[in-house]
């Protein structure tokens, strides 16, 4: 999830300096909301690992 994250970050860079500025604004929202949902997943992965017995 971190990967395509970074992914649409690097295209919004690319089309930002292309002069793409709606494919810019697309992409760097996309990369916001993974990148959200990766922290979310984490910290959930984080408070509920497992428990060793």
């Amino acid at each position: 999830m971190l990967h395509y994250a970074v992914v649409f970050f690097v295209i919004a860079i690319i089309a930002a300096i292309l002069g793409f500025g709606g494919i810019a604004g697309a992409a760097t929202g996309i990369a916001k909301v993974l990148f959200l949902v990766f922290l979310v997943l984490a910290v959930i992965s984080l408070l509920t690992g497992r428990k060793r017995v």
